[in-house]
This record gives C-alpha cells, structure tokens and sequence, in this order.
C-alpha cells in the first residue's frame, strides 16, 4: 500500500489558485490533493513528476475507481474520497488518442489487442477524451454504440466505467446485447443460466443427476458446465463422456453444450481419444503474458486453439477482478485494467473463431462466451457486498463493450463479508443490467469449489422478479419435459429430479413401470445425498423458495464453514504428528492470515533457520518432503481419521514406488499454497545434482464451505535447478489431488493418485 514518502511524492503539486489542506501525515494510498482546470492524467503527471511517468499514470488511473481492497495491496486505489474525485476529473479530460498511446503494460498480448482493433471504427472517436465517450455512451442507441465498439482499446474502456456510477453503468448495459448466434441467449430481456453440477469426487451420478435436478426447475440452457476435481484425461472424458450421453438423449445437442472446464490441453486430448465427445471447450484466461503463463497458456497456444474452433460450438473463458495481482501479476495497475485486458482477449479470440466457422461454411458469428467469476478469490480483491455490486457492473458494460456474451457467478468465499442474504441483495442490485447468464445450482453452496453463488431457486425467483425468459427452445424443451405448462407456470412435476430421470429413461427407451423406475430414483437421489451433495426437490412457499429442510441445512453449513475459517491446530494434534518440525509464516494472527494472504506465503526467519539446518541434516538424501499446512480449515487436518491415514498411506506408496521420502514431517501454521513453494527453494536450491528433480507434497486445509472438511494435495517436483530460481515454482508446474476427506475423495484413494501425479512430474529411474 502506498504510504510514507512514496505517498508524499504523489502529492508534492501546487496550485496556487487552490487553498492547500493544513499540514500532516498524508493519508496511504494514492494522494492527489488538487487538479487544475482543463489539466488531463498526463499534464498532471508532467507537473508532478516533470516527464511522464509510469508508476504515478497508473496510480492515477487506479485512484480513479470505486474502493476494492485488491487495488490497495497493489497500490494504487485512492487515498480518499477527494483524491478519487480528482482522478475522475483527470481522465474525464484525458483523449482516448493519448489513452491509447501509453498502454498500462506492452507484451504479446497488448500487441494482440492492438492488431484486432478496427481503426476504421476508432476514427469516428477521434479526438474525444473519457468524458465525451462517457457521454456518448448514456445518449445513444445501441446501434451507435455497436458501431463504435469495435473500434476502442480495452484501456479505454477500462477507464470509461472508472467514470460511471452504477446507476450509469446498468443504463448502458441495458442499452447493449450480444447474443449468440441462432439463440436468444444473451439477448435483451433473457436470463440465462449454466447449470453447473460439480462433484467432490468426480461421481458422474452425482453430476448428472444435478443436471436433472436443474432441467427440474426449467434452468439450465447456455451451458453444461462441470467443474472435475482431478484434470487427468480418463477423469475429464469420463465426465464429457456422461455430459454428451445426456444432451444427445434429450436431444439438446444442437441447443446447448457441455463442457468439462479442465485445462484447454486436457480438453483436447480427450477429443482425440475419444472423438466428438467434447462440446464446447474451456479456458481461464489473464489480462498478461505472465499472468497467462500461470495458466499454463500462452496468445499463440489459444490462438491455436481458436484457430481449430470450427465446429459449432467455440470457446467459453473465465475471467475475475484480482486472479492477476493474487498471482503474481499485479504489474502496477488496478484490477478493472486487467479485467478489461482479458475481455479484449476474449474479444480477439472470438475473432479468430469467427474466422475458422466462416472457413467451415458457417456463420461469422461464432458461440463464444464469457463467465465473469466476481467474488471467487476472497477479501483481498474486495471484502463487501457494495464492492461485490460495483464489480459486477464494472465487469458487465467492459464485456458488452467487447462485444462478448457476459455472464455472472455472483458469488462469495465464506471468509468475505457477504452472507447468504446478501447474495440476494446483491443479485437484485444486479439484474437490471441483464447479464446474459448466472450460475445455477441446487442451492446457493457448491459442494465441491466450496464458495456460494446462485441456485436453481434464485433463477425462479429472478425471472418472476424482472420479468427475464430462458432461451425459447430450452423453454419449449422444459414445457415438452412437463415440469412447467404451456403458460409457463409450474406444474406438479416442477422441482422433481425423479420425474427428470423417468423422461431420460424413457428416452432411452427404458420401458419398466413407472413406479418401478421412480423408486429406483429415489433411492439414487438418497445415495447422492448421503455423499455431501445438496440436492433440491420440490419447494417452500413460493415456488422460488428452497425446501425448508434443505434451507436449514444450507445455513448449517455457512454456519459450520465460519467456524472451519477460524479454527486453529491443536496442541493434542500437534503433539500426535510424529517426526514433526514446526514452521510458522509472516502471518500474526488468524485475522491477517484471512484477509491478507500474502502474509501467509512467506516463512519467518526462524523457520527458514529450521529448513536450513534440515536440509544440511539430510545432505540430499531425500527426493521428497511432506508439508502440513492448516490453509482455511485445520479441521480438515484434525479430525479424527482423516489426515494421518491418508499420510501414512502415502508414505508406503512413495516408497514403493522407488521414492526417498524425508522421515520428517513440515507442520506449518497459517500456510498457503505458495508457503510450499517457498520451502522448497529453502530445501533443495542449489542441491547436488541440478538436473535431479526434488518434490514438495504440500497437503493443506481447504477453504471450507462444501459441507465437508476436506483438504488437498498439491505436488510439486522440478528440478533443483528450477527450486534454485527464487520465484520461478509456481502454479503452472502444480498438480493437485483435492476434495480429499472421509466423506468426500477418501485417503487411501488419495494417496496412490497422489503417488500417480507424482511420477508425471518425476519419474523414478535412471
């Protein structure tokens, strides 16, 4: 955060015509006391610091947005209200030209952005500054608006919505609709929605039935999106496999796709293994080359990709304010410049997918889409509902003004400071700016990402509320499956997964008696929900409400995952671990360890003095380090049966696999994931054998929230000379067994996937 000199050094200009504030500690963060007249973020940049200068550009365009928690840790949001003011008033008279001209970060992927913006569109602007697009936007129709799009830079549009209150922002996402092709989807007056059936132990039973419970409430039709709990390619085209099966027997496969949001590569491995089972294909994307990198993609591995897109469906993308600067890749800039960069992205690959249709013979307007994920990472990006609000909207109009088909998972963490009631007040804050599509499950709690979003229910309610439709053919689809009437009411079917799976049955030509087959769903329907995921049936008063008992037991879990947040290791489990060597991270209590995470990826000075006389004991005897960190949940970690088993069982499948496995085990306080990485630079940098690869096997809590206590496995094994690289271990070379607890993927079938992901990154042998 900016403080000290540096935020004295913000606030060093004079204006003679305006009274200077009395003297005293400037407050942190970006300080920009006064502006004059006419004066734009460059000449103010030029009277402060003489000469443009980069830093203090992009800490004046930071200051210039709504309050986010995630733009104070990199350093640029506003010192106050006044200064934030006095941004806005900088670039209301900044020239798009001028906007254009100083990109916040050049790299491959500004050059992208840079090639498939339309010139010809852009000198219709010529000349405006923010404020007069500002305008423009809020007075003119959408097709005036739609003729402009093409033509501005995602910096400019990242800085148009800066400029917006949100009563500003949902007039101009009201005004402007991109729907995808041959489809109501994303179009004016429609809400859709992804049904998105996720698993805590990939059980494609669990995942289809989800499906039925959805179709139950007549939601579900952009798309049929699982999140897998293991990204192996058998895992992945087993899910893809049962998502196929399911859409082709209801026959939906030319109205909606499936998709299995594993990374990109996986997604096309399992196509060539098993052809034609894969639909529309995923990808989370960055707003930088570096940011990208985590990922594990690059502009010219998606544009590949795009570029082999040919068929009808193209390409889904995730995006959300904060995933860049909480990897690593803040790069100086405030997360609404990063947001818009991935649009901008997104926007480039849409092209290059238009591109490969029309060589196919289809149309130029290709089904592409984007998800928003606002409120997903945790309050270090932002902490409050109005935050969560002003992201959404922000997030809407930069999407719709990349011409992209936008939808929302208005969610929360359970350690941010939006409850269950207030996802609602949220969502009606929200909807009159019409997103194209929300996220749909049979309650508001993912069983397996453990986070909170929209359930089946919310959709009900909201199409009641404002009116919204679902896209005409899957409402034709839900009336022919006869869970709603002709009028579109509800009838004695609504609600009911059973019914569902007696219309799949018999359209898979399954002709036993129909008491037969309902008693059979039944009793799967009770198998699902014994193994932790929530399932809806029926409803409460309304036909928007979720069943009472189920409610209950929905706050029972919130109620439980508060607990889990602030929970701590115990003395009698510490006691019990054997071979234990305490660590401890910068984090100084349960509080800072929450809310600013960064404290908890670095080791304190004792504990790297610990590893350091570790590794001299063990002279580069061992390949493979256990580490025990608490993360968000040391109950996962403490509960009877769970952790030790499944170490223990580990241990013995890494030695039978031809591992040598350190006797100690690392037992780290207030750990997060990149803690581990930072162990194992501290063990094997600069060890013996360079080409040698040495692994870290990091098990840490889970954030809570699923309904169990689960905790992961994160596997990392380069080579010494990688570890030697301060920095370098990240992400992109991790692979992660999770969902790992009695109740959810159990121990002793962890360990050997553990032991299986293991010997991909390094094998044993000569």
């Amino acid at each position: 955060m900016m403080g000290g000199a540096a935020a004295s050094l913000l606030g060093c200009g004079k204006d003679s015509t305006v009274p200077r504030p009395p003297p005293g500690p400037p407050p942190e963060g970006v300080h920009i006391p006064d502006v004059q007249s006419g004066e734009d973020v460059f000449g103010y940049v030029r009277r402060i610091k003489g000469a443009f200068d980069e830093t203090l550009y992009k800490q004046v365009l930071g200051a210039a947005n709504a309050f986010k928690e995630g733009d104070a840790l990199v350093g640029v949001a506003a010192a106050d209200e006044a200064s934030r003011e006095n941004a806005r008033r900088l670039l209301e008279n900044t020239r798009l030209v001028d906007l254009d001209s100083h990109p916040v970060r050049q790299d491959r992927l500004h050059a992208l952005l840079l090639e498939t913006e339309d010139r010809v569109a852009a000198a219709t602007a010529e000349g405006w500054t923010l404020g007069r697009l500002k305008q423009f936007l809020l007075e003119s129709d959408e097709a005036a608006i739609k003729a402009l799009m093409p033509g501005l830079g995602s910096d400019v549009i990242g800085c148009v919505v800066k400029l917006m209150s949100d009563e500003e922002l949902i007039a101009v996402a009201r005004k402007v609709f991109n729907p995808l092709p041959g489809s109501n989807l994303g179009a004016r007056g429609y809400l859709g929605a992804r049904i998105q059936p996720n698993s805590p132990t990939d059980n494609v039973d669990d995942i289809r039935w989800q499906v039925f419970d959805g179709f139950s409430y007549a939601v579900g039709d952009v798309v049929l999106g699982c999140n897998p709990v293991s990204s192996t390619p058998e895992s992945v085209g087993a899910i893809e496999s049962a998502l196929h099966e399911l859409v082709v027997t209801f026959g939906l496969q030319d109205v909606m796709p499936h998709c299995v949001l594993a990374h990109i590569d996986v997604q096309a491995e399992v196509e060539r293994l098993q052809p034609g089972t894969t639909g529309i294909w995923f990808q989370s994307i960055a707003g930088s080359d570096t940011a990208n990198g985590t990922f594990d993609i690059s502009v010219e591995k998606m544009l590949g990709y795009a570029d082999g897109r040919s068929g009808k469906y193209g390409l889904y993308f995730e995006t959300g304010q904060g995933a860049d600067f909480t990897n690593g890749h803040a790069h100086g800039y405030d997360m609404v410049l990063h947001e818009s960069r991935k649009y901008g992205f997104a926007r480039a690959l849409t092209q290059r997918v238009a591109r490969a249709q029309e060589s196919a013979g289809r149309a130029a307007a290709p089904w592409v889409h984007l998800n928003d994920v606002a409120g997903f990472i945790g309050p270090e990006v932002f902490r409050t509902r109005e935050q969560l609000v002003r992201c959404c909207l922000e997030d809407i109009v930069m999407g719709k003004l990349h011409g992209l088909m936008i939808g929302l998972d208005v969610c929360s963490t359970l350690h941010m400071d939006v409850s269950l009631d207030d996802l609602d007040w949220c969502l009606e804050r929200i909807m009159p700016a019409n997103p194209a599509y929300l996220m749909g499950l049979p309650t508001k709690n993912d069983p397996m990402l453990g986070y909170l979003t929209t359930g089946f229910q919310d959709h009900v309610r909201l199409r009641e509320r404002f009116g919204y439709k679902v896209e005409d053919r899957m409402w034709a689809f839900f009336q022919r499956l006869g869970v709603i009437d002709a009028a579109g009411r509800p009838t004695e079917h609504f609600g009911d997964p059973v019914w569902v799976y007696l219309q799949y049955l018999r359209a898979k030509g399954d002709m036993r008696p129909e008491e037969d087959i309902r008693a059979e769903g039944a009793q799967r329907l009770a198998e699902i929900r014994a193994r932790g995921v929530p399932m809806a049936r029926g409803h409460g008063a309304n036909p928007w409400d979720l069943e009472p008992a189920l409610e209950a037991e929905l706050r029972r879990v919130y109620a439980d995952a508060k607990k889990s947040l602030f929970a701590e290791l115990t003395p009698a489990f510490i006691n019990a671990m054997p071979e234990a060597v305490r660590l401890v991270t910068k984090s100084k209590d349960r509080t800072e360890y929450i809310l600013h995470p960064e404290t908890g990826e670095q080791l304190d000075a004792v504990s790297l003095d610990a590893l350091r006389s570790l590794r001299a004991r063990h002279g580069g005897r061992y390949d493979v380090q256990l580490l025990v960190s608490d993360g968000l949940n040391a109950l996962a970690l403490t509960d009877e049966g769970q952790l030790l088993p499944y170490l223990q069982a580990l241990r013995s499948a890494l030695t039978s696999a031809g591992y040598s496995v350190a006797p100690e085990h690392l037992l780290l306080t207030s750990g997060r994931v990149r803690a581990g990485y930072r162990v194992g630079e501290a063990l094997y940098g600069g060890l013996g054998d360079a080409k040698k690869h040495r692994a870290i096997i990091h098990v840490i809590g889970e954030r809570p929230g699923t309904g169990h206590h689960t905790f992961s496995a994160y596997i990392t094994a380069p080579t010494a000379a990688v570890w030697s690289r301060a920095g370098q271990v990240d992400h992109n070379i991790t692979r992660v067994v999770s969902g790992i607890a009695l109740t959810a993927y159990a121990p002793a079938l962890a360990a050997p996937e553990t032991v299986r992901l293991l010997q991909q990154l390094a094998p044993v042998g000569p």
